[in-house]
């Protein structure tokens, strides 16, 4: 079993930036793809990023391609998403997402992630 918590959401003015932390237990961490995923008021929970087990590779919605920014550091057993140019039609609830992975193949969509964080909020004001 992986446990997922999400830090670092809260309330930010339009153009600016928070960067949102995501600590997994477990020790095979490494072997896992993480990705992003949000869900706005009154809308259905949406791809942000991915990132695979290495780091190497990274996709994202285009709705947030160079603005937002996942990493990991498995050192730490954390991902990260840096988010920059804050919108406010970024306001919703991110969560991080897990899966058990040994190849660099994306995982776009929720239903292939095995394991959540509960969400942290994320207000952008205009």
């Amino acid at each position: 079993q992986v446990q997922l918590v999400e830090s670092g959401g809260g309330l930010v003015q339009a153009g600016g930036s928070l960067r949102l932390s995501c600590a997994a237990s477990g020790r095979t961490f490494s072997w896992y793809a993480m990705g992003w995923f949000r869900q706005g008021p009154g809308k259905e929970r949406e791809f942000v990023a991915t990132i695979n087990w290495s780091g190497s590779r990274t996709n994202y919605a285009d709705s947030v391609k160079g603005r937002f920014t996942i990493s990991r550091d498995n050192a730490k057993n954390t991902v990260y998403l840096q988010m920059n140019s804050l919108k406010p039609e970024d306001t919703a609830v991110y969560a991080c997402a897990g899966r058990q992975s040994f190849t660099s193949s994306p995982y776009l969509d929720a239903w292939e992630y095995d394991y959540w964080g509960q969400g942290t909020q994320v207000t952008v004001s205009s």
